[in-house]
């Protein structure tokens, strides 16, 4: 999901190891409206009922390529560290290196199941990518991704005499890849279609020259505002955080008379319009509200202006509803924000909302400086009545590059499923322009780019809770209002969406997969 509008959905957040990555301990959600376990990496099982059906797929033409830039050869760049992973591709991963190495005898045992890559082996690597090559016209699509992928990857840790063949392994894999994909096509067609030039930028170790073009290329405000809104308009991501949040901020604010809300994403305050509209229905009479709306040029540059729009949208509202009201802009990024920024004042009742933002701070494996624990500290020291967080569940940030790649294959073809199933046309250039703009970017990203260069860095709530414990937050009980209210939005959506609890934290997620997760915290 990308960082912007609260408008949108989507665009959208250890060592080195070289080996396959071990299947993790998945947990099973079970959840309403899914008859299929609901995977985590959490340990809590929560009991369900009822089915969802499966949409349907058509069949597409267009071979269209999203973007190409014309880049100068090289090779891959470093893979990044290794962590958990959930992804049920794994089986796919396994059985197509299984494969590959089982017409080549022991002594060419692939780096991937733990085999040793000194001198004697090197010879093996030549044959083994011939292998693979001539298996590529039997794969399905995901295969071929997975197997570009791997060489792509084992091109960076084998002899530089053998990166050369790895390489043009990967450049035959990838005009295969490219035959098969299309951004008008089925929604694996559609993120093959980001995912094979997000490959192609990663073996030629330009991720971070693809991403800055994506940059430049990005719509105009108005343009880019329209691709978020559509997005927001057939998917429940955005209502899920905005639903969850403002129940739990209301219940905790219940009997506060001064209460200020710092909104870490405000984009275009949306959220809030809600609640000052409830609040204003309190007996007694309605509390002062003030809001700290954290802003960058991202989200600026979508909504057409500065921060005082979103100031000014609020404090008419506030002013028919009776409601006394202030707003502070703090135009800056989440890691450059300072305690100077936030105009606390003595005596409110603070909350602090996390929608879609923490993982787009880097952290320690990325820097030194560690932002994302730094902007944890100085969000409790501030000593919140509740704090609220809602992320990805997908779990990018410290993964192997070959992690990764799985986890964001599998995550990403659940989101392209939930776009179709909104049932737009496939040859829909707004769902086209929307799709690129809003949810490639952050496919790109992940896969192409690494260190300072890579902004989505997502982490699955199991990871979230231990960071936030260590830095002092005690998680909150989610009471059965949030839920229920959560359902209720969904009523709205395709019956494959579905929410569960677990670990007192809400939960959505498609078929049989979470997706986003929402906790309370103080």
């Amino acid at each position: 999901m990308q960082k912007a509008s609260q408008e949108a959905l989507a665009c959208s957040s250890v060592h080195n190891s070289h080996i396959l990555p071990s299947k993790s301990q998945d947990t099973e959600l079970s959840f309403q409206a899914c008859a299929e376990p609901f995977y985590t990496l959490e340990s809590t099982p929560v009991t369900g009922s009822a089915v969802f059906s499966s949409p349907t797929a058509t069949s597409v033409s267009s071979n269209k390529s999203p973007f190409s830039p014309l880049l100068s050869h090289s090779y891959v760049s470093d893979i990044h560290h290794s962590s958990d992973n959930s992804s049920s591709l794994n089986d796919s991963f396994d059985s197509l290196w299984l494969l590959s190495n089982e017409s080549m005898g022991p002594e060419c045992g692939s780096i991937y199941n733990g085999s040793s890559t000194d001198e004697s082996a090197q010879p093996c690597y030549s044959t083994r990518y011939h292998r693979i090559i001539e298996m590529a016209s039997n794969m399905d699509l995901k295969q071929l991704l997975i197997a570009c992928a791997e060489v792509i990857s084992e091109a960076d840790i084998i002899s530089f005499s053998e990166r050369k063949i790895a390489a043009s392994a990967a450049e035959t894999l990838l005009d295969m890849i490219q035959e098969r994909v299309s951004v008008s096509g089925e929604p694996l067609q559609r993120l093959g279609a980001y995912m094979l030039e997000a490959l192609r930028a990663r073996l030629l170790s330009s991720g971070s020259l693809i991403c800055k073009k994506l940059k430049c290329d990005e719509p105009s405000g108005p343009d880019l505002m329209s691709h978020m809104q559509l997005l927001a308009q057939i998917l429940p991501f955005y209502r899920f955080a905005y639903t969850s949040a403002s129940v739990v901020i209301g219940e905790a604010m219940e009997n506060e008379k001064r209460i200020h809300v710092i909104d870490f994403q405000i984009a275009q305050g949306s959220q809030w319009l809600s609640f000052i509209q409830a609040v204003a229905q309190r007996p007694g009479g309605p509390p002062h509200v003030r809001i700290t709306g954290v802003d960058d040029s991202e989200s600026a540059h979508a909504r057409g202006g500065g921060l005082e729009l979103v100031g000014q949208r609020l404090a008419q509202l506030a002013e028919s509803c009776g409601v006394p009201f202030e707003f502070h802009g703090a135009a800056t990024s989440g890691c450059d924000v300072q305690l100077e920024n936030l105009n606390m004042q003595h005596g409110e009742a603070v909350a602090v909302n996390f929608p879609y933002v923490l993982h787009h701070i880097p952290d320690e494996s990325v820097s030194t400086s560690n932002h994302r624990d730094r902007l944890l500290r100085l969000v409790k020291s501030l000593s919140p009545k509740v704090m609220t967080l809602v992320e990805q569940e997908s779990n990018t940030n410290t993964a192997t590059f070959p992690q990764r790649f799985l986890e964001t294959l599998d995550y990403y073809a659940a989101m392209f499923e939930c776009i179709d199933a909104a049932a737009l046309a496939r040859d829909d250039m707004q769902r086209i322009n929307a799709e690129e703009h809003c949810v490639a970017k952050d496919v790109v990203s992940i896969i192409a780019c690494e260190g300072n260069e890579r902004m989505e860095r997502h982490e699955v709530f199991g990871k979230w809770r231990w960071r936030l414990s260590m830095a002092g937050f005690s998680q909150i009980r989610i009471t059965p209002s949030v839920t229920t209210a959560v359902r209720d939005m969904l009523k709205e959506y395709n019956p494959s969406y579905g929410v569960a609890e677990a670990n007192d934290a809400v939960y959505i997620g498609w078929k049989n997969k979470a997706l986003v997760s929402f906790s309370g915290w103080r």
